[in-house]
């Protein structure tokens, strides 16, 4: 029985992809989940696993062909097509281990030499950077006991092991880069639970599997070399007129290009392809930016004036990086300043902090504006949007999802506290204190923080008294809360001192007008200053 494998979806978007190698060849005989294929889209690398099996009676792609979604790939004989089980996403690491001298199918043995891989670590997470390894050789362990720690591209995790036993060998060391499959650990383990060796990742579901997943992206971007200009100073090159001011036209020096024509003459055509090839390295060295305008520019030698201390950005750091550069370029930023009398809100707060303080929570000004925010949300309903600019489509969310910025000595990280609109404060407060600890310890997982709708900065505790956020994309609009202070306020033909909060409203303008944002922001201090507003309006 003859079978075909095309090429499944890789990902939102991406409709083809280069053939970097091709890792099977006729005769060979294929497993399903086997990679297949190494290819390169616009933004990632992708290893593509088989969804069927059999032996390889013929390969239609070669090494260098750029291939499209659903197109043949390779033919198989003799073999029916596999049907996998499909497994529900873990929310927590699980390692995955293979027995070094066995093979057999799930069964329990005792003792042995087994060896601890890295496992996977989530969705598009393809490798991390260990930061501390927790066990030596000699060491005894206990199942589920954490082993290493590692930081992927948004949290730090701890990664526990599944055996057992005495290490006899580690095989990592900190700063080492590790993949999710390899080696971490050899044990004499005790007790040994050896996992059939067929099963389906979250990162290889074959498209005949319900609700397929894409492979995983290997979040790297091959850096591309730089497009080199040699200007030929007093040459006349050949082009005709019309060629020259379409060359100018694009912003294209026709000295750059090489002629196709009779004599090496420019075209038309040899103009637009070398646009075209100079617009896909730039953008591949930008990450997919080029369109919006972000050209990098080479640092001087700073060595010429001084020492200096060079140091890698953690994985963190990088993505933050790389998240707020296309925020602030993508987005059309607007910030509107107001501030909030909350004299008799901070009275309130500490007769009423000890209620939180009973469930292990703290009443915080950001706790109170938790809830705040979910009633602003109902008379404002575009501040919980998304904006899908591909379809020209606004996103209106049902639900209340809220970020907030956390400061670690990692980078800055946004746990999200989840359905706000459906708490009241004291459990706020609960949830707050409980994310913002697991945060500082390095305790966050990728769940943490994903889904939010909103997100608040409050750097009152360190001070300033105003500051413009980045919106957190791709959400529409983020809070910016600063340190509260006395000011006088004239008041019934007196000065009086009132406790003043500042707040700093940014949002995206191509959803939010400046009416809007500063009805928005005032209506946030009216509802701190009367919090019966909430009640009323909310």
């Amino acid at each position: 029985m003859s079978l075909e494998f095309k090429l499944p979806e890789l990902g939102e978007n991406i409709t083809s992809a280069d053939v970097i190698k091709v890792l099977i060849s006729v005769g060979d005989k294929v497993e399903v989940e086997q990679p297949v294929l190494e290819i390169e889209t616009e933004k990632a690398t992708i290893e593509v696993p088989s969804s069927i099996a059999g032996n390889v009676s013929e390969v239609l792609v070669k090494d260098g062909d750029n291939i499209k979604i659903g197109q043949l790939i390779f033919k198989t004989s003799g073999t029916e097509a596999a049907k996998p089980e499909v497994k529900a996403e873990p929310k927590k690491i699980k390692a995955e281990t293979v027995p070094v001298e066995t093979k057999s199918a799930a069964v329990k043995t005792s003792g042995g030499t087994v060896e601890f891989k890295l496992p996977d670590l989530g969705e598009n997470i393809s490798s991390a950077e260990i930061t501390k390894v927790l066990v030596k050789a000699g060491d005894t362990i206990s199942e589920g006991q954490n082993v290493i720690e590692v930081e992927s591209e948004k949290a730090a995790l701890e990664v526990p092991c599944d055996y057992a036993g005495v290490v006899k060998t580690v095989k990592v060391k900190e700063g080492d880069k590790v993949s999710s499959g390899d080696v971490i650990l050899v044990i004499e383990s005790t007790s040994v639970k050896v996992e059939a060796p067929k099963t389906v990742s979250a990162q290889q579901v074959p498209p005949q599997a319900v609700n397929p997943k894409p492979p995983v992206f290997v979040n790297h971007i091959p850096e591309a070399p730089p497009v080199k200009r040699e200007v030929i100073k007093f040459k006349v090159v050949p082009a005709a007129p019309s060629v020259r001011r379409f060359a100018r036209e694009i912003g294209i020096m026709i000295e750059d290009v090489t002629g196709t024509g009779p004599g090496k003459r420019i075209t038309v055509e040899d103009v637009k392809k070398y646009s075209k090839r100079k617009n896909e390295l730039t953008d591949k060295n930008l990450g997919g930016n080029a369109s919006l305008g972000i050209v990098p520019q080479k640092l001087p030698d700073f060595t010429k004036w001084g020492d200096v201390e060079v140091k890698k950005m953690s994985n963190v750091r990088k993505k933050t990086a790389e998240h707020l550069s296309y925020a602030w370029a993508s987005i059309p930023h607007v910030t509107q300043f107001d501030k909030a009398d909350i004299t008799e809100l901070e009275q309130l707060r500490k007769q009423f902090g000890k209620l939180a303080e009973k469930v292990g929570g703290k009443l915080t000004i950001t706790a109170i504006l938790l809830k705040v925010l979910a009633s602003a949300f109902k008379k404002f309903p575009q501040f919980n949007s998304s904006v899908d600019m591909q379809n020209h489509e606004i996103i209106y969310k049902n639900y209340v999802n809220i970020g907030i910025a956390v400061d670690t000595d990692r980078g800055l990280i946004v746990p999200v506290i989840r359905d706000v609109d459906k708490k009241n404060i004291v459990q706020l407060a609960k949830d707050l204190t409980d994310i913002s600890v697991k945060a500082r310890n390095n305790k966050i997982t990728l769940e943490d923080m994903q889904g939010g709708n909103f997100t608040i900065s409050n750097l009152g505790g360190i001070g300033g008294t105003s500051f413009t956020p980045i919106v957190n994309t791709p959400e529409v609009a983020i809070l910016g809360v600063s340190r509260g202070a006395m000011e006088p306020v004239y008041k019934d033909g007196n000065f009086v001192p009132r406790l003043k909060l500042p707040l700093s409203l940014s949002y995206d303008h191509r959803v939010i007008d400046g009416a809007d944002g500063a009805r928005f922001i005032r209506w946030v201090c009216e509802a701190l200053e009367n919090p019966l507003l909430l009640v009323l309006e909310g």
